[in-house]
Formats: C-alpha cells, structure tokens, sequence
C-alpha cells in the first residue's frame, strides 16, 4: 500500500496545506559564529545519549509534481534508558505521529529538532533492550540549486522528458528529508531498508540489494533494498527515473563481488564502455587497501542528475561517460585524462568515509584526504610511480591554505575544502618519511582492517599511522591539520658548512627530509628541527656542489635566507 493510504485523514490534509506553514530557519552563521541549533546538529548532547541506533526501515513515497515526500523510518535502537530523544527533521519537513506497537509519544519542535517524550520508558543503562519507534513525515523537502554542493532533493527530467530524481545531502545531512539522530558518530549497525513507492513507468534503486518489487495500488509500485553493513546517514538515498541495468562479477580479495550498474536507458551503450574502470578501480584498491568491505551489500554504479557522490553500496555516477572530471584532469599533468574521476574518487570513499567514518565532520579529511589520495595510488597502480607523483605534485596548485583543515568540533562544521589537496599531500609526504613502500600500504591495509565498519576521530588515525610506522608524526599532524602554515626549511651555506632548521611551523616541529646537492643523483637526508643544524664537508661548498635541492615529494617550501660564500 502506498504512505498516503498509511496516513490519517487529517495528517494528509495538512500534507496538501503545506505551503500555508510558516517555519522558521536556522539564522545564517557569520564570521564562524555558531548557535544553539549548531550544536544540537554537531554534538552528542543528552538528546542522543542512552540510545544506539540499530536499523532504519524508511518508506519514501515522493509526488513528483508538487516536489513533496510522505513517507514512515520505523528506527529499531538499543535502549538504555532514554527520557528525551532528540530526532533530527530540517525545517520545512515536519513529523505527523510517533508510535509504536504499544503507545503513541508525544513531542515538540525546536528548529530543527524534534524532542521525543520516552519518559515511560523503563530500560536502564544495566538492562538495555532493542526497542522500536515509527515516525511519520511529509513536507516540501530542500530542494537542491546546485548539487551535490548545495544539497537536497533533485526535481530533474532526463532528454526525453522523464523524471530523474534523486537526493545529494552530505553536510547539509539526511535530516533534510527523512527524521533519524543525523550524526556521524551512530549509524545503525544493522543497516538499513529503503522502501521507494513510484508509478510503474518509472524504476526505483536504493543502497545495497534488491529484495522485492511489489504493485500496489494505483498504477505504482514499491522497490525495496537492503543493506546489511553499518550505513551512514547521508548516504542513504533514493534514485529515480526510466534505468536499464547490468552487471558482472568480480573475483575479488573476500570471493565473488557483484558489481551491478543502472544508467538511464539511452546511455546503456556508454556505459558499458565507461565503466570498465570499476573492476580495474576494485583492484587497485584492494591492492592498496585491503578487501572491499561491503562484499554482502555489493558494489553498484547508478547514473545520477548530479556530478556523484559515495553512496555507501550506491555510488551517485554523474560524470558524462568521460575520463577526468567532467573531461578535464584536476591535476593539470595529463594522468587524470587515463581514468574516470568519478568511478575513482567516489568508489575510494567505500574505504574512506563508508567503511572508516568520521564521528565529527570536522575530521572529514580523513574522508576526503585519503580518498584524494586514493587517485594518486589508482595511477600509481596502472601507470607507475613516476606518473603517481607527477599526478600529486599537481594537485598543490589547487591548495587554498586559507583555514585549518581540521574545524571546531561539536557544532557541525566542516574544515576547509583543503581536507582534499592538501591531506593528499600530507599523506603523500608521510609515506616519504616512513620510506618504506610495503610499511606504508600495510599501514593503509591495516587502517581499514582495524578500524573496520567503525567510527573514528582523527586523533584514532594519527596515532595509528605513528604506532604501525613507529615514527611519531604528532608535530606533523598539528602542522598540516591544525594550522595553515607550510614548513619552510631555511638555509645558507658558509665555506665548508650547509647550515638548516624548519620555521613557519607549530612549536618543537620535527620532520626529516630528503635532498640533493647540486648535480648529485645521490639523496640523503636532513634531520630537520626547530633549531638550526649544520652538514660539514671536508672540502667547501664550490658552485657545483653548493645548491640545494628538496626531494619534491615533500609538501614543503625553502629559503635560502644567507647569500652562500662559494669558492671556485
């Protein structure tokens, strides 16, 4: 039956008097200022303690010419002990009842936030039981302007005139359209159902397998999938629209991997040319990072009326049928015209964002720094090391160094978009330092081992990489993460002497350093600190010799600060 035929009278009524509700937004931040919705959004505040979500069952049932949704998320959650539950539902969204199989609960609006009265509840923090609510909603939700950056629902229409709908929501959160404890620190360990009610010319798909299509009343029908796996909440989303399908499988690190691809009709031909990148980007990273860790939801490509986006076991494809981003290479060396940004870059995010996942959207470097690298490593697998550091050299040209790449916890901020060029090539410089290609990957293997299917912190994945390499990289952290400053190591020659030390850093900054001398192939390295230190030749330093060259590897400036005494 469809959501409508779920409903009250009286709550569909309100449905189609939507545009007669005066709501009431968040006020615009300004110069970094934060509010009390803020934090609700950002923290873990009363609200969301005492209770773990265990799965989501979200029935969606969209009205493609009013642009609204009606639709029920039955959250199944580990109770221990809750009296006030906060759930999350963006203005102008609203929630119509809360119940369960017993009783109804009462509730208020604050903003964004919806405050759940549980005060019968009888579980403690001793005895916590596996409870269920299903809330109803509807509403008008966000429309996106320009997705996926400034997200929400996508209204489109495919050339021929079909509706193409879908929704893009990271950052802005899934909250914008369907009521859930929108946080990156809990996701339902159990996974989630996506139930999607459309007329029956259209096809409906969702994240990780199909398990039923059922006709019900009315001309539409119901396309339900499931996902096994923890799932985050911006990555639960529908997709819409006249699809064709097909799919291969791969024989991968954990066995058999379905890779299934739904495009729009008219483009299936494009894309079974297109998207031979998938199983050559499935070995790489499983090369690079271990096992695909999604094996029971499988590995799915859908076309999408937006750029992409790392829908966990949907990954949002939006990129042309062209190699590049939208057929241009970011880095501006030629190697990103080899391979299909999208298939690449969202597809690492199965590693770094589904698997590992941030618990505050202030750590989304951890997200986004390793899956840019993830690129360099992609062409480093196909086209070798040489093309791999061309490649990641080339993406600096795009580093703003304009705020820290780690923001203010706890009130839902992201850190500057630096988290992706400029944590490639922090991570790109610690793999020179640990200068052992094999510890590196081990490291990169173990991460997702370890940390598999968890959420972490970025402080977890610092001191992880500084145990497993055994190198304390704690200054370097603080220096490309928490500050906008760039190492500069200083130097100068006199007579026999090469004088250096690191400045423009955090305080007692250490990091070693490749170099060359003049036309030396040789490298060695320099033990840079803080405090000035000096290599003595037995001979001085003559034109030949006397030049200094950083291995360029390293995201790193110099200066010479002293006109070098040079002798013939």
């Amino acid at each position: 039956m469809s959501i409508k035929t779920l409903l009250p009278k009286s709550i569909l009524f309100c449905f189609f008097q939507l545009t007669f509700i005066i709501s009431f937004a968040q006020k615009p931040k300004v110069n970094n200022q934060f509010n009390h919705q803020d934090t609700l959004r950002g923290s873990i505040g009363a609200g969301r303690m005492k209770w773990n979500i265990m799965h989501y069952e979200i029935t969606v049932q969209p009205d493609i010419q009013s642009k609204t949704i009606a639709g029920k998320n039955t959250i199944s959650f580990k109770d221990s002990g809750v009296k006030l539950m906060q759930i999350d539902l963006q203005q102008p969204m609203l929630i119509d009842s809360i119940n369960d199989h017993q009783q109804s609960y009462s509730f208020k609006r604050e903003g964004n936030v919806y405050w759940v009265n549980m005060s019968n509840n009888l579980s403690t923090l001793n005895n916590p039981q596996t409870k269920s609510i299903t809330i109803f909603f509807h509403g008008k939700p966000k429309e996106a302007l320009r997705p996926p950056w400034d997200g929400g629902w996508i209204w489109k229409k495919d050339i021929n005139g079909n509706p193409w709908i879908s929704v893009a929501c990271q950052g802005l959160g899934a909250s914008v359209w369907y009521p859930c404890k929108d946080t990156q620190a809990d996701e339902p360990d159990s996974g989630c159902k996506l139930n999607i009610i459309v007329p029956d010319s259209l096809t409906a798909i969702g994240n990780g397998r199909l398990k039923n299509v059922k006709k019900i009343n009315n001309g539409l029908s119901m396309y339900s999938w499931e996902v096994k796996s923890p799932i985050n909440n911006y990555t639960i989303v529908p997709y819409i629209g006249k699809y064709k399908h097909f799919s291969e499988i791969y024989n991968g690190l954990n066995g058999d991997l379905n890779m299934d691809y739904w495009v729009l009709d008219y483009n299936l031909e494009k894309a079974k040319h297109q998207f031979k990148d998938a199983p050559r980007m499935i070995k790489a990273f499983e090369y690079w990072f271990g096992p695909f860790p999604f094996y029971e939801d499988g590995y799915k490509l859908v076309e999408a009326p937006f750029l992409g986006m790392e829908h966990q076991s949907a990954i949002a494809y939006g990129n042309d049928f062209e190699n590049g981003y939208l057929g241009t290479d970011l880095s501006g060396t030629g190697w990103g015209l080899k391979w299909d940004f999208i298939i690449v870059h969202e597809s690492g995010h199965e590693w770094f964002a589904n698997n590992i996942t941030s618990a505050d959207i202030a750590d989304m470097w951890v997200h986004e720094g390793f899956t840019n690298y993830s690129e360099v490593l992609f062409t480093e697998f196909y086209y070798g090391k040489t093309a791999a550091n061309t490649y990641n050299k080339g993406l600096r040209d795009r580093i703003g160094n304009d705020n820290p790449i780690i923001a203010r916890y706890g009130v839902n901020k992201e850190g500057s978009g630096d988290m992706y060029y400029k944590g490639c090539n922090l991570i790109h410089t610690i793999r020179q330092i640990i200068n052992d290609d094999e510890k590196f990957r081990a490291i990169l293997i173990g991460l997702n081992k370890t940390f598999y299917h968890s959420i972490v912190t970025s402080a977890d994945v610092e001191n992880f990489i500084s145990k497993e390499s055994g190198i304390n990289f704690s200054s370097i952290f603080n220096e490309y993460l928490r500050t906008i400053k760039i190492p500069i190591l200083e130097y100068y020659f006199s007579k026999n002497n090469f004088y250096y030390r690191w400045t423009n850093t955090v305080s007692n900054f250490k990091m070693p350093l490749k170099y060359t001398f003049g036309d030396s192939k040789t490298e060695s390295w320099l033990n840079a600190t803080n405090a000035w230190k000096s290599i003595k030749q037995k001979t001085p330093f003559s034109i030949a010799t006397g030049k200094f060259i950083a291995n360029d590897n390293f995201y790193i400036n110099t200066m010479e600060i002293k006109k070098a005494v040079l002798v013939n």
